[in-house]
């Protein structure tokens, strides 16, 4: 058997039976565009580990099809991902004896720097946002409230808050996906089981949905002219539009939920909380994206038990 012919089984009989569409297509892509074209016409039984670190290597170096220059690493470990899983079938199947994938070796993960709006920026982009009134800038107000994901304010409905306990209800996300040549919106379950999350909503966040409530017709928080869903790359641009008004640096959309985090942080929430609001998978990702925050905060903490000597 082929590599294409085990990774095609492992797609089509396997994968896609237990993963979320976008996860599928991602792997699919990752096969097509990436493993088959160099690794597919491979019988299983003649690839060995230095074949595969070879390849790993040659894609951390100039893998991207574009530039031909290095691949982002998420995606590199992504594809030896795709190949793990796909030799443990061939294992599970008696295809073949040893897992070639076992020796494989990675450069050690860097956490992205964090990008957060100063206080002064977060002011300014708040007092644009609510003094032009638009439907559609309540989702950046929302947003370095909670802290919530791009996704998941978009796939945002009335019914998801509770406007009597002053709960915001994150069960679903949403992300547009190309099948079959045509753009579809896809809503699903969140990330993870930790992103399915309940968030407390402060009294003037509350007060803020409660005059855009009584004013909208549409079931979506966000949506277009049309009452439709708004698509993230629209809603990007929108966000970019304010940055230029308000005269601020690019920041890309994320920057507001690091934003939330920091100042939950500089004001002495908790970090188990926190990483609850944020619906990490532990605390331990909390702990090392926001670790300059945690610093800073930690020499303000020992500054304060200098003052009592």
């Amino acid at each position: 058997m082929k590599l294409k012919e085990l990774l095609n089984l492992w797609l089509n009989k396997y994968a896609k039976l237990t993963l979320k569409i976008r996860s599928y297509s991602k792997y699919q892509d990752i096969t097509l565009l990436h493993i088959n074209p160099i690794l597919g016409n491979y019988e299983l039984e003649s690839i060995t580990p230095t074949i595969l670190q070879d390849f790993v290597i040659e894609k951390l170096k100039r893998g991207n099809l574009v530039t031909n220059k290095p691949l982002a690493s998420n995606t590199v470990s992504s594809i030896v991902s795709v190949l793990k899983q796909a030799f443990h079938l061939a294992m599970n199947l008696d295809y073949i004896i040893k897992d070639p994938t076992s020796t494989i070796k990675l450069p050690p993960s860097k956490e992205k720097e964090v990008n957060a709006l100063t206080r002064e920026e977060q002011k300014i982009i708040e007092e644009y946002c609510l003094k032009n009134n638009k439907n559609n800038y309540l989702g950046i107000i929302i947003c370095l409230y909670t802290g919530i994901r791009l996704g998941e304010l978009l796939a945002l409905t009335w019914e998801d808050i509770d406007f009597n306990k002053k709960y915001l209800y994150i069960r679903k996300t949403s992300y547009t996906l190309r099948i079959d040549k045509k753009k579809d919106f896809i809503v699903e379950s969140p990330k993870t089981k930790k992103s399915n999350r309940v968030i407390p909503l402060p009294d003037k966040i509350i007060n803020l949905l409660t005059i855009y409530k009584n004013k909208s017709s549409c079931k979506y928080l966000i949506h277009t002219r049309g009452k439709t869903m708004v698509e993230a790359r629209s809603y990007q641009r929108t966000f970019e539009s304010i940055l230029k008004k308000c005269k601020i640096k690019h920041y890309n959309f994320h920057c507001l939920r690091h934003t939330f985090a920091t100042r939950a942080l500089e004001l002495g929430m908790d970090i188990k909380t926190l990483s609850e609001i944020l619906g990490h998978t532990n605390v331990a990702i909390t702990l090392n994206r926001y670790a300059h925050s945690l610093l800073e905060y930690k020499i303000q903490e020992m500054n304060k038990i200098v003052q009592i000597l």
